[in-house]
């Protein structure tokens, strides 16, 4: 992504969209600094953010769309994507 603003840090949020209500996932980093994002991030700067999504077994199956954010330690929205998925047993 392209950096739109300046921030010190980033956090990710990730939801479960179901029924178009976003229910929080918990993901082990949240920290985009920590996750190939060099900090402090600069306004015109294009950055490569790396996570994982761990699906676990006990997951039930089923169909989902998965929100993904990344945002700045103001709360403002660096970028957001969504994906349509599938979880299977």
């Amino acid at each position: 992504f392209c950096a739109e603003i300046e921030s010190q840090g980033s956090k990710a949020r990730v939801y479960g969209e179901m029924l178009r209500v976003d229910i929080p996932f918990p993901i082990p980093e949240p920290d985009g600094c920590k996750s190939g994002i060099q900090c402090p991030i600069q306004k015109g700067h294009s950055y490569s953010y790396l996570n994982r999504l761990p699906v676990k077994s006990e997951y039930p199956s089923i169909k989902l769309i998965v929100k993904w954010e990344l945002v700045d330690d103001q709360d403002q929205m660096l970028f957001c994507w969504k994906i349509p998925v599938q979880i299977t047993s």
